[in-house]
């Protein structure tokens, strides 16, 4: 089979692999209804994170059950299952918590490859949930954003106690802080200010939901916030970067007892004590439980009622991974969809 491997800074190459297979007794084997490159792939391929060997890439999935191992009881061949970008056993004490991110027996899904035709999904038992009957094509890529981003950005609404009559900044435009527009909207938002300063994502921040829009950053977009809010700041806001700067901007922003929901994958980020301290914001974040709010997403999702695929506008065939990544990148596409031969 197919699948990306990232050999160095810039360098992505769609590899001839082997077919995954089952190797314990909870795994399940899928064949991928498509792949997708996600913003946190970016720092290997920038080199942020550093390469010495080739790695595999990806932990977002979704598909239909190939072959599954005699522990599992769940899920079967045939049905089309989404899960989160780590596996969990859905039994340990963080799991029955809400956190199944945190699993202590959890498996990041990175090392499984998931830009590929076929993966295989262990703990498939606590990771993966079906959809109730086979999905429609033109959903497909609303149920891969569930896997992640989807899930990310409304874990960071959750997080930040985003609810009906509250006013949500929102910091970064990538694919996650969208969608945490869109789970903004949905969990009855009054207000939501986007921070962007790019007119195709405000655009779209705009259908997901957002009221204003806010295109000065750091200390200027802080001010500009506390001018939208007679001085107060937001009560809930969503950090989707994972920067220095965006985590300082992020809590600026928010009021005296407000919540902040940070989920951007944290590089180099240093919280001054005594500002936190200050600041009394609560902070609440880190790898989102998606496998916890799949079953309520995925049934938005199959009535229509949300279309959080909107964030793919960028779609290429398989082998053409690396101008997926270098699209990303350049910042030419919020998030690039990977399509494989019809068969």
């Amino acid at each position: 089979m197919r699948a990306v491997k990232l050999y160095g800074a810039r360098d992505v190459r769609v590899d001839d692999v082997p077919m995954p297979t089952i190797r314990e007794d909870g795994d399940a084997i899928i064949k991928l209804a498509a792949a997708c490159v996600c913003g946190s792939d970016l720092w290997a391929y920038r080199g942020i994170d550093p390469i010495t060997d080739p790695i595999t890439v990806g932990h977002e999935y979704c598909g239909v059950v190939q072959e599954v191992g005699p522990a599992v009881r769940h899920v079967k061949p045939g049905d089309f299952v989404v899960g989160s970008f780590f596996a969990s056993d859905g039994t340990c004490e963080i799991c029955r918590s809400g956190y199944p991110s945190g699993c202590i027996h959890r498996r990041p899904m990175g090392a499984e490859n998931c830009q590929a035709e076929y993966l295989r999904v262990p703990l498939a038992d606590g990771t993966l949930v079906a959809t109730p009957e086979l999905p429609d094509a033109d959903l497909i890529p609303s149920l891969l954003a569930a896997s992640d981003v989807l899930g990310t950005g409304w874990f960071a609404a959750k997080a930040a106690e985003v609810g009906p009559g509250k006013t949500v900044a929102v910091v970064g435009d990538g694919a996650v802080g969208l969608l945490g527009i869109l789970a903004a909207k949905q969990l009855g938002a009054e207000r939501i200010i986007a921070m962007s300063r790019h007119q195709p994502r405000q655009q779209l921040a705009r259908e997901f939901g957002a009221t204003d829009i806010v295109t000065e950053r750091g200390d200027e977009g802080v001010a500009r916030i506390k001018d939208l809010t007679h001085g107060y700041g937001a009560h809930s806001t969503l950090e989707a970067v994972g920067t220095q700067e965006a985590m300082l901007q992020a809590i600026r922003a928010t009021r005296r007892g407000g919540h902040v929901g940070f989920v951007g994958v944290q590089h180099g980020v240093a919280i001054p004590g005594d500002e936190l301290f200050f600041s009394q914001v609560h902070l609440h974040g880190g790898p989102a439980p998606v496998r916890a709010h799949l079953p309520e997403l995925i049934d938005l999702i199959m009535s229509r009622t949300i279309n959080p695929g909107r964030v793919f506008d960028l779609e290429l065939p398989f082998d053409q991974a690396a101008e997926a990544y270098a699209a990303m990148d350049e910042r030419r596409a919020i998030k690039a969809l990977l399509t494989f031969d019809k068969e």
